[in-house]
């Protein structure tokens, strides 16, 4: 039998590459949160407007490779154990935060990839404004996009506001554990260990 599973069993803390992921996912998506609001709430000039869609893109796209790898990375490296005395509902609820948060961060670029591919303006994505991303297959040949592209807007629309209130929850889940039950599962995803003190 190999020891690392057992190994990572034991961790107390996530391992380097799981909490660089984690930070850099959850700028990007703070990032696409804000920009979205912008697009939708401030009224821009056209080419601004067009280059912030374009920025919104190619962050979305970016995220999405990055959740991939994510994902990757945690089957097949343990999570750190949850504190011994975690009611079973409470570990449960964060089973299921950590499941929805995880499927809406691919969900949601995804739904925005198939939006931009369902455009009827046919406005290709370059990432960055250097490498060419490819539209989904199918939905770039739709004879009639029009109505494809509103349903996807809309579901995009909707799937961004479900993952800001995740977000929100999940931030003030992690502030109760840091403040109030002071115990180790804030800092298992920080940068660096800070030594609050755990329950026995």
């Amino acid at each position: 039998m190999s020891t690392i599973p057992m190994l990572a069993e034991k961790a107390s803390r996530y391992g380097t590459v799981a909490i660089i992921l984690h930070w850099l996912i959850a700028a990007g998506i703070l990032t696409l949160i804000g920009m979205g609001l912008i697009m939708d709430h401030v009224a821009l000039e056209p080419m601004r407007l067009f280059q912030l869609y374009q920025l919104h893109k190619s962050i979305g796209i970016s995220v999405l490779l990055l959740v991939c790898l994510r994902v990757g990375w945690r089957l097949t490296h343990a999570a750190p154990v949850l504190p011994a005395d975690m009611p079973v509902a409470e570990r449960g609820a964060a089973h299921l935060a950590h499941l929805a948060l995880y499927g809406l961060q691919i969900i949601l670029p995804l739904s925005g990839w198939a939006m931009v591919s369902a455009s009827v303006l046919g406005i290709p994505t370059v990432l960055f404004g250097t490498i060419p991303w490819p539209d989904l297959p199918v939905l770039a040949t739709l004879q009639n996009k029009a109505p494809v592209e509103a349903v996807l807007k809309e579901f995009h629309h909707w799937a961004a506001w479900t993952l800001a209130v995740l977000i929100i929850l999940h931030a003030a889940a992690a502030l109760r554990h840091a403040l109030i039950l002071r115990d180790s599962v804030f800092e298992r995803m920080l940068p660096w260990p800070v030594g609050s003190s755990r329950r026995k």
